[in-house]
């Protein structure tokens, strides 16, 4: 029997839920000093281990994940990532910070960067009509993931305290993510959704071919592989700087009172997990070079005009617009991937493309840090990724260029290629 395309999209939306709620690791930080003893650094560290394990654990399971199926690896994901989160109470009851980064620093960290590439290969083969919605919908869950952890979390250790939190929280997601896994399952090979198989067959549509169909080891050989690499690193790094001193940086630059400044902050998030869905849907319209390219585009005006407005209510959109871009770099990237590389091993390629989310998330922080210990202003923070942003611009021209020679070239040989068999 036939699987339901859009059960496939919400079993990677549960899973993407789940692993997501880690973006609300906040709410357990205070209670955890103040309860344990341990250290701000400390209890931070965890954090750290587990988001640097997100990004590198997608590349080494990539192939993993190709090999065994979405449904294997969402389940391993499961586990670890249940684990993880249950085990984080175990160390809280033990009073061992060293348990408590392995469990969940290490544990989830693995289990959250498996279970974010297990779903989203199989989605792009299951949307081939709407890839960048379907890839929109599972990682609009991951950002959507802290909104629903982080009030339940903290009225669960207001009530039964923070171990106890861990163990319910722990299960609940085991139980999401595998209801998911449990469903999850590729589509039949060359599978195209009923209108869109009409509309091929009557002429109103074209199937559009990806530019070429390789393996993962053969895709880091490619430029376009390092070219999107250096893009997705670029887009990430800034919106982890911005999202991680939006609230000092618009107090200090803009004058924005505390209260006002958090509740920017609380606006980002909705920003970070509406873009993803937003820019994904329009980049089935736009395409993905293109797509790219509005990114950067917007980000070069805001980061020229954040040192210079004096407007309150500007500064704050263009922090905005460019939270957006971050979510939606997220959204994109494995359809785009899917467009250059073919979905052979997607979910593999998919995994080595997320390496810059590590790698972002540790240059954006320690760049704006460097530049406000050296300077003591935000304002040439502004400049450096003026200047950073100029550079991921220019890159996506390029490729956008070659894409599109490339494509020129498949057509030609398309058009050759009959003459060829009947001669």
């Amino acid at each position: 029997m036939m699987k339901n395309r859009w059960l496939i999209a919400l079993s990677a939306i549960a899973i993407h839920l789940s692993i997501g709620g880690v973006y609300a690791y906040s709410v357990y930080k205070l209670p955890i000093v103040e309860s344990m003893g341990w250290s701000a650094t400390e209890v931070t560290i965890a954090f750290t281990i587990m988001m640097a394990l997100g990004g590198t654990s997608s590349a080494i399971f990539g192939k993993f994940v190709e090999k065994n199926g979405p449904r294997k690896s969402a389940l391993l994901a499961a586990t670890l990532f249940g684990l993880g989160q249950a085990g984080s109470g175990l160390a809280i009851q033990m009073d061992s910070v060293v348990l408590y980064w392995l469990t969940y620093g290490v544990l989830s960290g693995v289990g959250m960067g498996i279970g974010y590439i297990s779903p989203v290969s199989t989605l792009i083969k299951w949307f081939p009509d709407r890839r960048g919605l379907a890839t929109g919908m599972a990682v609009l869950g991951f950002g959507a993931g802290a909104l629903l952890t982080a009030p339940v979390a903290a009225s669960l250790m207001e009530s039964v305290g923070i171990s106890t939190t861990y163990y319910i929280l722990g299960v609940g997601y085991f139980i999401l993510m595998f209801l998911g896994a449990s469903y999850i399952a590729p589509p039949p090979a060359n599978y195209m959704p009923e209108g869109m198989k009409q509309a091929v067959d009557t002429g109103k549509k074209e199937v559009k071919k990806d530019l070429r169909q390789v393996t993962a080891k053969e895709a880091v050989k490619t430029k376009h592989f390092w070219m999107l690499w250096s893009m997705k690193l670029i887009n990430t790094s800034a919106g982890v700087m911005m999202i991680s001193v939006a609230s000092p940086m618009s107090q200090e630059v803009i004058g924005l009172s505390v209260a006002a400044a958090a509740t920017l902050v609380g606006i980002m998030g909705l920003f970070n997990g509406g873009g993803r869905i937003a820019w994904a849907a329009a980049s089935d319209y736009l395409g993905r070079p293109n797509v790219y390219i509005i990114f950067f585009v917007i980000q070069i005006v805001a980061f020229i005009t954040l040192p210079k407005t004096e407007s309150v209510i500007l500064f704050q959109i263009l922090i905005l617009l460019v939270v957006s871009c971050y979510g939606g770099g997220f959204s994109n990237l494995p359809a785009f991937a899917g467009d250059l590389f073919g979905t052979k091993e997607v979910g593999a390629i998919h995994g080595y493309l997320l390496t810059t989310w590590s790698l972002g998330g540790v240059c954006g922080p320690l760049l704006v840090n460097a530049i406000l210990g050296s300077t003591g202003s935000y304002i040439p923070v502004f400049y450096t990724f003026f200047g950073l942003i100029t550079v991921a611009f220019i890159i996506s021209i390029l490729l956008k260029m070659d894409i599109k020679k490339m494509q020129r070239k498949l057509q030609q040989d398309n058009v050759k290629s009959p003459l060829k068999q009947t001669s």
